[in-house]
């Protein structure tokens, strides 16, 4: 029987890995959430959008929100990704939702890199169609067409939302 040299080994070793996908490269399981000042200062400094939610404990399409939308994996990976992700308890900062003139929870706000404010969506939003508005949000879409637009140029034929 025929040994393999140590350079057969390592030529061997790497041929494997590059087909080897490791475990700790899978998704987390919960969304890298920042409190309100720190989170909006990483979004400037490192030019990421910043996707903002306001809650409360006792709101019950903020608790839907937590423990539906917000442990779906593409929607965990699309933000860990692509977004600073700000969770703003708003029975505790109060000058963020006077800031913001929330009315309602939840609340979920979008904003550029510099800071500015695209767009917010309140009330509770479905993992889908959460995933749909960050990738427009994300890709900069937002800026040459509408949500409208989007969504149409987005769907299979059988009317499904491509992700």
């Amino acid at each position: 029987m025929k040994k393999i040299k140590p350079a057969g080994l390592v030529i061997l070793a790497l041929l494997c890995a590059s087909f080897w996908e490791p475990q700790f490269a899978v998704s987390s399981d919960s969304i890298k959430w920042r409190p309100f000042k720190e989170g909006m200062e990483s979004g400037i400094k490192n030019q990421k959008k910043v996707f903002l939610y306001f809650y409360s404990d006792s709101c019950g399409y903020c608790e839907e929100m937590e423990k539906v939308t917000f442990k779906d994996i593409s929607v965990i990976d699309l933000l860990d990704k692509n977004f600073i992700s700000v969770k703003v308890n708003a029975d505790k900062e109060r000058k963020a939702v006077s800031n913001y003139n929330i009315r309602g929870l939840p609340s979920n706000w979008f904003i550029r890199e510099n800071g500015e404010t695209i767009s917010n969506l309140p009330g509770y939003i479905p993992p889908d169609m959460l995933f749909f508005v960050l990738k427009y949000i994300y890709t900069d879409s937002y800026k040459s067409m509408s949500f409208k637009t989007y969504v149409n140029n987005h769907k299979t034929s059988g009317g499904k939302v491509l992700k």
